[in-house]
């Protein structure tokens, strides 16, 4: 007995890990199909590649294109989303600057013996995705690859912020309160505001036990060869062991990895 195309894209999804939420798996099929078609695909071909009832594949692909992980060119077609290319260069940014950051990031820890960190920002939030660390370094409170911060509260985070205007910069304090985490941290937005007109005066950011106390950190930025901010270097140290003379060789390893990614200064 024959089987269909979409018996066997259901059998090939069964081998693998399938999804215990059946939309989910559904919108898979759909963006698989509409992956493997180079132009838009009607609704009636979606519905026979993916075995779906064509009023199920029309309310999911709907709702795809809500958030424009789908596209409807013309009516009844359908092609992958303007939003996809967006979340896919955002992972590929992210996969460069980690790859680029590391054999650098080695380097300044060599110099440093303090934990150096690779940050992004996400939201309102930085991210941190990778780290050189040492047991020698003696820092009690270790922010783990994955773990997050508060922007106004990290030298990285400030970086970010600092190349925001002062309506972003505004909303963001109205979206968070500037909440803070310690004596140190800044919660009055005069007071941030003032504190990142220094980090685009110096080209650098510091966070001085605002985050954790015990903590200092300096931080200098990533940029693309586009010349955008996508990531920060940041060292990290007890606060009596932050010396203000690992801040040039900071910089001069963010700037190495942005050479890396295109950037010319």
């Amino acid at each position: 007995m024959a089987t269909s195309l979409s018996d066997n894209r259901h059998m090939k999804r069964e081998s693998a890990h399938t999804p215990t939420i059946q939309v989910i798996d559904r919108m898979f099929s759909l963006l698989d199909v509409l992956a493997a078609h180079p132009d838009p695909v009607p609704l009636k071909v979606l519905s026979e590649q993916t075995g779906l009832h064509p009023s199920t594949a029309h309310r999911i692909l709907n709702d795809l294109a809500v958030g424009r992980y789908v596209d409807r060119p013309e009516a009844g077609c359908y092609r992958l989303g303007m939003r996809l290319l967006e979340l896919g260069n955002l992972v590929k940014a992210r996969l460069d600057v980690r790859d680029a950051a590391l054999a650098p990031m080695r380097e300044l820890h060599k110099l440093t013996h303090q934990p150096v960190n690779l940050s992004v920002r996400q939201g309102d939030e930085i991210i941190y995705i990778e780290r050189t660390y040492s047991e020698r370094s003696g820092m009690q409170v270790v922010r783990t690859v994955g773990g997050r911060a508060p922007l106004h509260l990290t030298s990285v985070g400030k970086l970010f912020l600092a190349h925001d205007d002062a309506a972003r910069v505004r909303a963001y304090a109205t979206r968070t309160g500037l909440s803070g985490h310690t004596r140190n941290s800044i919660t009055q937005l005069p007071l941030l505001e003032r504190e990142l007109a220094k980090v685009l005066q110096y080209g650098s950011a510091r966070d001085n036990e605002e985050l954790e106390l015990g903590v200092r950190c300096m931080a200098a930025g990533i940029y693309d060869d586009q010349g955008k901010l996508i990531a920060g270097l940041s060292i990290s140290a007890p606060a009596d062991r932050l010396e203000d003379g690992w801040l040039d060789r900071l910089k001069e390893t963010a700037a190495q990895i942005s050479n890396k990614l295109g950037h010319h200064s």
